[in-house]
Formats: C-alpha cells, structure tokens, sequence
C-alpha cells in the first residue's frame, strides 16, 4: 500500500495485527524487511504493527530531494496523518531513530504516546567545534568515497562490524547477506544522502524539548554509532529517559524485540 507525502512522493508501508499500534522507522539502507522478526512478534502479541519504506527505499519512490532530517521527519508525519494514527508508540532503528526524535520536536506529540530509539544516530556524530569527540572530517570524506567506488565492497566489509559477531552474537552468515542486499537495494543516491544525514544531523538543542516517555537502547560494542558518543548522550539529554546498554551488541544486533522493548512498561 502507498501513502503521499508532503511532496507527493509515494512511499509504500505495511500493516499487521490490531490493538496499539507501534510505529517501525526502519534504518538508512533499509526498509519494512528488516523488521521481519519484529512485526509478527508484536502482532501476535495484540498489537497494530505499521511500517514504511524510506523515500529511496524499498519500494518506495526515489526523488532526487527530501532527504534531509527535516523532510523525513515529515514524510512519518504524513504517515500518522494518512491512517490517522493516535497514542502510538514510535520504535525507530539508526537514522530512524533520529527521524523520530525529529519529528516529535518538529511535529508535536499529539499522536505519540511513548518512543523507542534503538542505536539512534543521536544527538551529533560529526566532529566540530563544540563536538570534538565527534567522526572526523576526513573519515566521512573516507566514507562517502568507498560508497561512490564500490558500495557493495564497503558494505560486506562492515558487515562483521555492525552484528559484533565476534564477540560472539549468534548471527547466521545467511542472515548478514540477507541484511546486505537489503541495503544494496536501497537508491545508490538515497544511500549516500541518508548516510551524510546520519552524520550531520544535530539535535542536542531539541532532544529536550521531547515530552514523551522514551525508551533509549544501545549496544556497547556499535561500531557505526559509537555508543559514548550516541546512546548514553541521549539518554541524558531527553528528560527522564529509560536507558538500557547491551554490552555484546552492535549496530545490526541491538536488541529490538527483548525484554527492554517488549516489556512497554515505562511510564505512560
């Protein structure tokens, strides 16, 4: 099924179950798949399960433009608006979680009741000034050039990385190539204004402004989004946050269905 944004892209989206409804924002490189294991768990839990592809993504249209932090964060809006979604739960993945922490001081929480960001690129990864800690300049021209030259090269190389598996995660070799033409059919273009996005998307002036329960989870071991510098930061930053940190986990092995997430029991 598709839905029109703000712009008039059409991007496609699923749905599953009945009752509360939870929201899935899908990472960069991803889409509606990587929640296969997520979806049916949830729905035959009791509850509404809605996800969408990202503009680029999927099955979704691919524009040249609308990729930055604030058009995305308005193309959920125009989601939430299309099935008019209220008291729902947001869970987002990466630079889905960053999406929502966007829309929620862009838009409003109205339809939100509780959130949960899980490896979220937030609140600033790029180095700066005031952010000395940050990615370096020169390792996100590094970046941004391997994915112009050989996309699929970069991507089975960060592969071991982003599940952590030797650190012993239980993750099938057919699993992570599974996870790696996912990301390959995402736009070559998409990609690469999706990964710039992740980077360089500031919110550590708004993450305050989020007035809704928010469950923030972490991995230890996250080599794309370093925790010291994303999660932990975060959850200090959006009042009365939850945090939990796995200390095994990556990017793609964050927990998303566990005892955190699937508990909902933080205050409403």
């Amino acid at each position: 099924m598709f839905f029109e944004t703000h712009d008039g892209t059409q991007l496609w989206y699923e749905e599953y179950g009945t009752g509360e409804t939870l929201v899935f924002v899908a990472s960069s490189m991803l889409n509606t798949e990587m929640w296969e294991y997520q979806l049916p768990f949830f729905a035959e839990l009791g509850f509404r399960c809605v996800a969408f592809d990202r503009r680029g993504h999927g099955r979704s249209d691919r524009p040249a433009g609308g990729y930055d932090i604030d058009s995305t964060a308005d193309d959920l809006a125009a989601l939430l608006d299309h099935l008019d979604l209220r008291n729902v739960t947001l869970i987002g993945h990466s630079l889905g979680g960053a999406e929502i922490a966007r829309y929620l001081t862009r838009h409003g929480s109205e339809r939100v009741s509780r959130a949960v960001l899980i490896a979220a690129m937030l609140p600033f990864l790029a180095a700066a000034d005031d952010n000395p800690d940050g990615v370096p300049e020169e390792a996100v021209a590094a970046t941004m050039a391997q994915l112009r030259k050989d996309r699929p090269k970069w991507l089975t190389r960060q592969a071991q990385a982003f599940f952590a598996t030797h650190l012993g995660n239980d993750v099938s070799p057919a699993l992570v190539d599974h996870t790696l033409a996912q990301c390959l059919s995402a736009s070559p273009w998409a990609t690469l204004q999706a990964q710039r996005e992740s980077l360089y998307n500031d919110q550590r002036a708004t993450l305050p402004e989020i007035d809704v329960p928010v469950l923030v989870i972490h991995g230890a071991a996250d080599m794309s989004a370093p925790v010291e510098l994303t999660g932990r930061r975060t959850a200090r930053l959006i009042p009365g946050a939850v945090y939990e940190e796995y200390p095994t986990a990556g990017t793609a092995s964050t927990p998303a269905t566990t005892s955190s997430s699937t508990r909902m029991c933080w205050p409403s």
